[in-house]
């Protein structure tokens, strides 16, 4: 080194460090509306996809038992509930000596899964009917009661008896 020259500290100085954190909190300020509407986009998917999982669930049990197998709303998580509050719901199989609790699903809050469907019941050949007999037909509702992200419901048809699809939807905000 040459004398009288000092060699300057490395480093940030506290001027450039609130700048670098007023930015930052800027930016995330900015960013946090549309991360929540993908956190919730993500939600009805995945909630959806808990539903659609556990039809196909049954239905390949119905047809390995040959036997029927039955999905239905629960408040307790052994028995069926009559409600169209589909928050809980259970796969139970049912034979002569008695029904058997198969597996318990359910979604967590906020989201809401509701059908006007009382149960799906498979029989040994995979297709689901209801009292009637005929192929069941409807859809279940997946939603949270928000507008982030605009189409806030998830639409999972049931067609055919076993033919399940899941479409987007606007809600406005509202659950049914």
């Amino acid at each position: 080194m040459y004398p009288g020259h000092m060699k300057r500290a490395a480093g940030i100085s506290l001027l450039e460090l609130v700048i670098t954190v007023a930015v930052a909190g800027i930016l995330l300020a900015i960013a946090m509306p549309s991360f929540t509407g993908v956190i919730n986009n993500n939600r009805l998917t995945s909630s959806s996809n808990t539903l659609v999982t556990a039809m196909h669930y049954a239905r390949s049990e119905a047809v390995r038992r040959n036997g029927r197998v039955i999905v239905c709303p629960s408040a307790d998580g052994a028995t069926c509930s009559a409600s169209g509050n589909w928050q809980d719901w259970i796969t139970l199989a049912t034979s002569s000596t008695g029904d058997e609790v198969l597996r318990n699903h359910g979604v967590e809050a906020p989201v809401q899964m509701s059908s006007t469907i009382q149960r799906v019941s498979f029989r040994a050949d995979g297709l689901a009917r209801d009292a009637a007999g005929n192929l069941l037909a409807g859809n279940f509702i997946a939603c949270i009661p928000t507008n982030r992200p605009v189409e806030n419901q998830r639409v999972i048809a049931v067609a055919s008896g076993s033919r399940f699809s899941t479409d987007s939807a606007d809600g406005s905000g509202a659950c049914p």
